[in-house]
């Protein structure tokens, strides 16, 4: 029988979230994965995006490689659509990712909000930079980062 002073809590208003891994955050060290280290953790392959993006085969093996390191269900689709069903499935009230300079991630974060609340976490600034820096490719980020990290 269980103490009515220690009331069990109710399942909706415990924090049970998963995380939404993407691009700008695919490291064990990420605010989300710090935050919630147990939370299931979800990454999809966005066609739209790499046919946007141009992404090379190169740049995407990359990213599978970061991903096989992490504890991450890998899927592929619409990304909202594929994180929502995610967070019914694990049972989550909320999506947990970090924040993203891409023009698509406030558009994706909009449209999970219609059935999930979304955490958005500051990750720890790689270059502290307030310039443009073209996002597309890693070299041409890199001809203007490198010079505030060294």
């Amino acid at each position: 029988m269980p103490n009515s002073q220690f009331p069990i809590p109710n399942s909706q208003f415990m924090n049970n979230p998963i995380i939404w891994l993407h691009g700008d955050c695919l490291s064990p060290e990420g605010p989300a994965f710090q935050a919630h280290p147990e939370a299931p953790a979800i990454w999809v392959w966005d066609d739209a995006l790499i046919d946007e993006w141009q992404l090379s085969l190169k740049r995407m093996v990359f990213i599978y490689e970061c991903l096989l390191e992490l504890p991450v269900v890998i899927r592929r689709g619409n990304v909202a659509a594929e994180v929502i069903a995610f967070a019914i499935e694990s049972g989550a009230n909320q999506v947990v990712t970090a924040e993203s300079p891409s023009p698509r991630f406030q558009d994706i974060c909009q449209e999970i909000k219609r059935s999930h609340p979304v955490e958005v976490l500051p990750p720890d600034p790689f270059v502290r930079y307030d310039g443009y820096i073209d996002l597309k490719r890693f070299s041409r980020y890199w001809r203007v980062a490198e010079k505030y990290v060294f």
